[in-house]
């Protein structure tokens, strides 16, 4: 019985493709007492990995918080394994407003202390207690009430890209922080004020809700669903959207968008822009906002300081990551001193530019590809790309595929290539190929060999 991943994200996310299914990203939640999480972890992988689906889950005593990725046809067999357990039975399911069929390239499911990091202390309060749900239309009057404080109970990188007009934005890098924050911010309107609160999907605010009520506020509202049930209701209802920009999201998208505005900036240059990337440098991977100039002129870096590493040998990459710390102190969430236009704390409502248009996302994959390597190097003045061969051979006259962030997809036929300074037919599993391109590819582009 199979009960965890043997497939990596790269040998997954070709056979998404190979497959041509519409995918479906969704999220769903719920409290409930589970007094076996192991084995309801592994009831739940076992039912879910039959389905293909994928995602990132939490399970715990006291109950699941999962973001997934199914084949849209399995959506209603998908909704039979809920059913099972009495206290999923009409669970909600929150769709993407944006569905991406690499969304997410695992199925992970984790037993957990909490299903969120709360740091609270369940035993000392009623945690069922919680506040009084808002569907969008309701959110949407309270907020227009002069007597009402909303506050976003997400964290700084979240709330920097999209919020809700005139929201309180702690400047945190998790929810157990903003608690103490906002309840010493707000000691003196626990009678007086309407105490309004959201988050990405609904999960957080379900605890702050009943955290806030114990600690003595009278009015407390929170958005059902989250800004991800908001976007689907605004829009099925005709509603002017009190949220603007982008919802960030825990997936491969690193986002959503909810308007055209942009309200944040790369932080590298300080143009107009709301597109989360990860450093390339391993040993840093630090989340921020780059535009596609910076990625370009930075190679997916943070900093001048990364780029040089990431063309370092990788034995001597590793070397510089042996003995560090892992966690917030090498996985930062946004926060750097390279970073000379990141925002936080308390954030603009003004949009600095508009979106463009987006393409759709959720077209079924035209091309049929397999996966030949990876990129190593660019010959700048000769244009020239070097590309290791680590799955299948490759030979002149193949039509390849060379796909990344910022290369987008570009095709064309292998016409010449050298390996080991000879010029060869054929390439085999190990070799370190080069050969003329028309254009600048990126260390993270893959070479693909195009079948169909």
């Amino acid at each position: 019985m199979q009960l965890y991943n043997t497939l990596s994200a790269e040998e997954r996310a070709i056979m998404i493709d190979d497959a041509g299914k519409q995918r479906l990203t969704l999220s769903f939640y719920a409290y409930a007492k589970i007094e076996d999480p192991k084995k309801f972890r592994d009831d739940l992988f076992v039912a879910w990995n039959k389905l293909d689906a994928l995602g990132r889950i939490y399970v715990a005593n006291e109950g699941i918080n999962a973001q997934m990725s199914i084949p849209e046809e399995n959506l209603e067999a998908f909704r039979a394994t809920l059913e099972v357990y009495d206290f999923m039975k009409g669970i909600r399911l929150n769709e993407a407003v944006e569905h991406d069929d690499h969304s997410f390239l695992k199925l992970t499911i984790k037993v957990r202390h909490k299903i969120v990091a709360d740091g609270l202390n369940d035993d000392t309060f009623d945690v069922t207690n919680i506040g009084v749900h808002l569907k969008a239309k309701e959110f949407n009057e309270i907020l227009d009430d002069p007597n009402t404080i909303v506050v976003d109970f997400r964290n700084h990188y979240e709330s920097e890209v999209g919020h809700f007009k005139n929201a309180i934005t702690p400047d945190v890098e998790t929810f157990r922080e903003s608690l103490p924050i906002i309840n010493e911010q707000l000691k003196d309107h626990k009678e007086d004020k309407k105490l309004v609160m959201y988050c990405t999907g609904g999960i957080r605010c379900e605890k702050a809700s009943a955290y806030f009520k114990h600690q003595g506020f009278k009015n407390v509202y929170q958005l059902e669903g989250g800004i991800i049930n908001y976007a689907k209701q605004i829009e099925a209802e005709g509603l002017e959207s009190k949220f603007i920009g982008k919802n960030f999201v825990f997936d491969n998208r690193l986002g959503e968008r909810i308007t055209d505005d942009i309200i944040s900036q790369c932080h590298q240059c300080g143009k107009p822009c709301d597109n989360h990337t990860n450093c390339e440098n391993d040993g840093c991977h630090l989340l921020f906002i780059q535009c596609d100039e910076c990625k370009a002129a930075m190679e997916n870096c943070c900093s001048s300081e990364c780029l040089e590493i990431i063309h370092m040998p990788l034995v001597d990459q590793v070397r510089l990551r042996t003995g560090k710390q892992v966690g917030n102190k090498v996985f930062r969430k946004g926060k750097s001193e390279n970073l000379k236009f990141k925002h936080s704390g308390e954030l603009t409502d003004t949009a600095l530019a508009e979106a463009q248009k987006p393409v759709d996302i959720r077209q079924k994959v035209k091309v049929k590809k397999v996966l030949l390597g990876k990129a190593e190097h660019y010959y700048v003045k000769a244009q020239v790309g070097q590309f290791t061969v680590e799955n299948h051979e490759l030979n002149i006259g193949d039509k390849i595929l060379i796909s990344g962030p910022t290369t987008g997809e570009q095709e064309l036929v292998l016409e010449k290539m050298i390996v080991d300074g000879a010029v060869t037919s054929t390439a085999k599993i190990g070799d370190i190929v080069t050969f003329e391109v028309p254009f600048r590819i990126r260390l993270s582009d893959k070479l693909y060999k195009i079948v169909n």
